[in-house]
């Protein structure tokens, strides 16, 4: 009855302060001890509504939870600042200490859980009985140290060793039978705790109180987890001064094996010994860590504690590094794979897994356009038909069937050799056979990647099929990068040796094409880039050149034995201009001798023979003597037959104007115009360069100034002036006396692209430039120059009379005489067509200006005249 007043004392305290009561932990651990009924009236009392406690104590059946000894490690201090340039291997950590670590109060045995039929009852374990009847009453009783429990009027159980379900059985039959109409239900309220030592290589080592529940795991738990240098393979479960249980958490954390994770009673002791020898897995594994290792552990029991090796893992060669009788390091190489491993793991051995090389070995590859690229199985006897056994299904429409390659690896070393041969043959009469690693290359029948598409686009190809024309291209794309990293070094390291030859190559122009994919371009760059590699001062580079009339000129590598006609089906071809007799053949000695050689251009000729080139022998296919393209020639205007004429080289404009039919009577031949490309591309580097010129001019004169007036064009007017100079189209006019042509007096020879045009017959001079009026008059014959401007209100103040000219209608300029200086004699027979043109005089100033620049004159030579005066 003392708690009761210690309560009711209490409770009349918070009460008396105006103070809302909100009992503590132990209060309520007190509180709820009691019967139900003791608890309802005490709360009646005292104006306490059970349902506000913080707790649910209705029932007295819920266990209280004792607080945790678990304590949080500390978080380590961030490493000091390294320099960022320092090589860093990968941190291995210990395997499994991590779970035991950080906030161990998660793992916490929690006496709310459900308690299991088989535990076995002990002295301290208190239980809830309620009965249910005749009678209705809540007991809380307890095992005493004796063993028993001792219900309210029923006789004392010996509980002691029982388990939690035969006790239920039998407090329900004794109720039964000793009380009629009255039942019984028991459960747990309380558990006993257990007192257990932590010690070893803890990170909280000493004593502490468990539910009885508890296991080893769960003492390793609370005590904050294991440090650095604790064993987690010979953790020792102690009772009574003899090890019951060794604990290897390794089954556990591998295998799930808790079988040795005994249950702890109290007086028992976890000892965790130091860590014994331990190993560091690294690499491509799927557990890198460290771990520790039993005395007889295998390889095979190693590779288990990491999980096995990754997918692309090297086996073949193991690095293992290894402290010999703590005096040196050694490595050691060990073969991993299956059956072949007589490793025996050791303390302090590191091991390494590397990746497997990416380079595919035992196998060809198909690149270039085809539909299927890739990698594919390599067997003896395989062959291009293998690959590539239907052009239509097999092949891209751009594909080339008269040239493919195959690169193979001629050595150990890496160095190529190029075989070369036709798909169409290989697919009629004879079989290519390929060897491990080669690589098929098929090309493109197209230069640029501009053409190309055009020609596909023609092809109005499906949905489906453009899709694997992209495909096939990214994947292209990224298999010649891969070529190009295996030879990029050896690459680069060419190129800075010849670093002077690629700095002069910046200087050319740069091609207006982008290649195409799949052309020779970009499929043979890196190939030759590695030929001209390998080449040494007794080994040449093994590369032939092309030129002259063939569809590919170019550099292609070299094949054994290699005649003329192999070299020109490399460069695609001959093409219609080829001149098919003989091809010329350069090849320059190692002494210097420069050799000159006809060869024939197909094998078995009766001419000349077929030359068998060698290293940096140069091919160049003649053209046909007299060959010319068709030249095209337009005919405009007043012909009979307007229209574009193809013509020979040596076709003069009279006989085209004949197979015209000749000009209408409408035609005036006096007015005729005639254009000429060749004429059209020299004036517009004429004024390109008229365009620099004036802009150098007008840099250099933009800061003088003339007599008291700045000449010097704003830049507003400067970059107008520019910019209509480079808006001036080329004409490209020939002046031409077309009637003297059509008389045989003249004779013009055609070039392809010329035009003529014929107007028809005019009546009318036109006036134009500093007149009052620029007009057209109707022709008078007999009128001269100095009435058409008298017509057009006469010459303005800044007119230039004294270089007046004439504009003839077929574009000559002829400038009448003069005689006098302020009269014009015009001598000039003006005829229809003509235009009348009155320059501006560049030296004139307006009045203002004339008086302006005239006072600055004048008041130098007073000042002249002044200063002569003081002599």
């Amino acid at each position: 009855m003392s708690f009761k007043r210690i309560f009711a004392a209490t409770m009349l305290v918070f009460s008396a302060v105006s103070i809302a009561f909100t009992p503590t932990a132990q209060q309520i651990a007190q509180f709820k001890k009691l019967p139900k009924s003791q608890q309802q009236a005490l709360a009646k009392q005292y104006g306490i509504n059970i349902s506000d406690l913080p707790q649910s104590i209705s029932g007295g059946t819920t266990p209280t939870q004792s607080q945790p000894s678990v304590y949080p490690r500390q978080e380590k201090e961030p490493d000091e600042a390294t320099d960022p340039l320092e090589p860093r291997e990968e941190k291995l950590e210990p395997f499994g200490y991590s779970i035991f670590s950080g906030e161990p109060s998660s793992f916490a045995p929690s006496e709310s859980l459900s308690v299991p039929n088989d535990y076995v009852i002990a002295g301290g374990d208190s239980f809830s009985v309620s009965f249910y009847g005749k009678e209705t009453a809540t007991h809380n009783v307890v095992v005493d140290r004796e063993g028993r429990l001792n219900i309210p009027g029923f006789s004392p159980i010996d509980a002691v060793g029982l388990t939690y379900a035969e006790l239920k059985s039998l407090v329900t039959k004794k109720i039964k039978n000793e009380a009629i109409g009255l039942q019984a239900y028991i459960s747990i309220a309380e558990l006993r705790s257990v007192q257990v030592l932590v010690v070893g290589e803890i990170y909280r080592p000493g004593s502490y109180t468990l539910s009885p529940l508890s296991s080893a795991t769960h003492a390793l738990f609370a005590s904050g987890g294991l440090t650095e240098i604790s064993s987690l393979r010979n953790i020792e479960v102690k009772r009574q001064g003899k090890t019951i249980s060794t604990l290897d958490l390794y089954d556990l954390l591998l295998k799930g094996d808790t079988s040795s994770d005994v249950v702890l009673q109290t007086g028992d002791v976890v000892f965790v010994p130091s860590v014994g020898p331990q190993v560091s897995v690294g690499g491509l594994v799927k557990r890198p860590a460290i771990f520790e290792l039993k005395e007889g552990d295998t390889v095979e029991q190693l590779v288990q504690m990491f999980g096995g090796f990754k997918e692309n893992a090297f086996l073949q060669q193991v690095q293992v590094k290894r402290v010999v009788n703590n005096a040196e390091k050694s490595v050691v190489s060990v073969d991993f794979r299956e059956g072949q491993n007589n490793y025996q793991p050791q303390g302090g051995d590191k091991i390494k897994v590397q990746p497997v090389n990416e380079q595919l070995v035992g196998a060809v590859s198909l690149i270039g356009a085809v539909a299927r690229p890739g990698y594919f199985e390599w067997h003896s006897g395989m062959t291009v038909k293998s690959l590539i056994g239907n052009l239509k299904t097999d092949l891209l429409p751009q594909a080339d069937l008269n040239y493919s390659i195959i690169v193979r690896e001629s050595d150990e070393l890496g160095e190529i050799e190029v075989i070369q041969f036709s798909l169409a043959d290989s697919l009629k009469n004879s079989e290519v056979v390929l060897q491990k690693n080669d690589a098929v290359y098929v090309f493109s029948r197209f230069v640029s990647q501009e053409e190309e598409d055009n020609a596909l686009r023609d092809l109005a190809m499906t949905a489906q099929e453009q899709e694997l024309q992209l495909s096939v291209k990214l994947w292209h794309m990224y298999e010649q990068r891969q070529f190009e990293k295996k030879v990029s070094f050896d690459v680069a390291m060419d190129k800075l040796q010849n670093k002077k030859r690629s700095e002069q190559d910046k200087d050319k122009e740069e091609l207006d094409y982008t290649p195409s994919v799949f052309g020779r371009e970009a499929l043979l760059a890196p190939i030759l880039a590695q030929l001209e590699y390998q080449s040494s001062s007794m080994v040449r580079t093994q590369v032939v050149e092309v030129s002259g009339q063939v569809r590919f000129p170019g550099i292609y590598p070299l094949i054994e034995n290699m005649p003329t006609s192999k070299a020109i089906q490399a460069a695609g071809g001959l093409l219609e201009s080829a001149y098919t007799e003989f091809a010329e053949v350069t090849r320059v000695n190692t002494n210097g001798d420069v050799l000159h050689m006809k060869s024939s251009l197909t094998a078995g000729s009766d001419g000349f023979t077929e030359q068998k080139l060698k290293s940096r022998d140069i091919v160049n296919v003649l053209l046909q003597p007299n060959w010319q393209e068709s030249f095209r020639v337009e005919l405009k205007g007043e012909v009979l037959f307007p229209g574009t004429y193809i013509v020979k080289r040596d076709e003069t404009l009279q006989n085209v104007i004949q197979r015209a039919g000749g000009l209408t009577h409408y035609a005036d031949p006096r007015a005729a115009i005639f254009t000429r490309e060749a004429i059209k591309v020299q004036e517009r580097k004429q004024l390109a360069k008229l365009s620099d010129e004036l802009r150098k001019d007008i840099a250099a004169k933009s800061f003088q100034k003339s007599i008291g007036t700045n000449t010097s064009l704003s830049y507003n007017e400067t970059n107008k002036l520019l910019k209509d100079l480079a808006s001036v189209e080329a004409v490209g006019r020939l002046v031409i006396d077309l009637p003297s042509v059509l008389s045989n007096s003249e004779s013009l020879g055609l070039q392809d692209g010329d035009t003529l045009y014929v107007p028809g017959k005019q009546d009318s001079i036109s006036i134009i430039g500093e007149v009052n009026y620029s007009s057209s008059h109707l022709f008078k014959k007999g009128t001269s120059i100095e009435d058409y401007i008298n017509l057009s209100g006469g010459l303005r103040e800044r007119a230039d009379g004294e270089r007046i000219y004439v504009i003839k209608a077929n574009g000559a300029v002829f400038i009448p005489n003069r005689g006098s200086w302020f009269a014009v004699n015009d001598q000039v027979d003006l005829e229809a067509g003509d235009t009348i043109v009155v320059p501006m005089d560049a030296s004139y100033m307006d009045n203002l200006t004339l008086w302006s620049t005239a006072t600055q004159i004048f008041y130098q030579l007073g000042v002249g005249v002044a200063a002569i005066a003081r002599i």
